[in-house]
């Protein structure tokens, strides 16, 4: 599993998603309760940024139609979303964040 460096940790803003492409796939990364997630960036209802939406109790709600998802498991809390979205392992060294978004062989 590689991981590459997305950000410093002091980069991230408590509760505010920072949108980065790792090897073309679009990750949201955020700084919540203690934690640090990444969770693929696109809506699996509308095909939208979640990046741009807010975080609250460990979920991250899509802006356009409300959908949440879990930030530890990338499943939707409700309609209209019904597929979840993939979340990647997360590193923290030192002060750096890295992301895996590479599967296991």
């Amino acid at each position: 599993m590689a991981f590459l460096r997305v950000c410093s940790l002091s980069d991230l803003a408590e509760d505010t998603p920072k949108r980065v492409e790792l090897d073309g796939v679009p990750v949201s990364v955020v700084r919540t309760e203690g934690e640090v997630f990444a969770i693929n960036d696109i809506c699996s209802h509308a095909n939208v940024s979640l990046s741009e939406g807010e975080v609250e109790d460990c979920m991250i709600e899509c802006w356009l139609h409300g959908s949440s998802f879990d930030l530890r498991t990338g499943k939707p809390s409700g309609l209209p979303a019904t597929r979840p979205v993939p979340v990647y392992p997360v590193k923290i060294e030192g002060d750096d964040v890295l992301v895996s978004v590479t599967q296991e062989s």
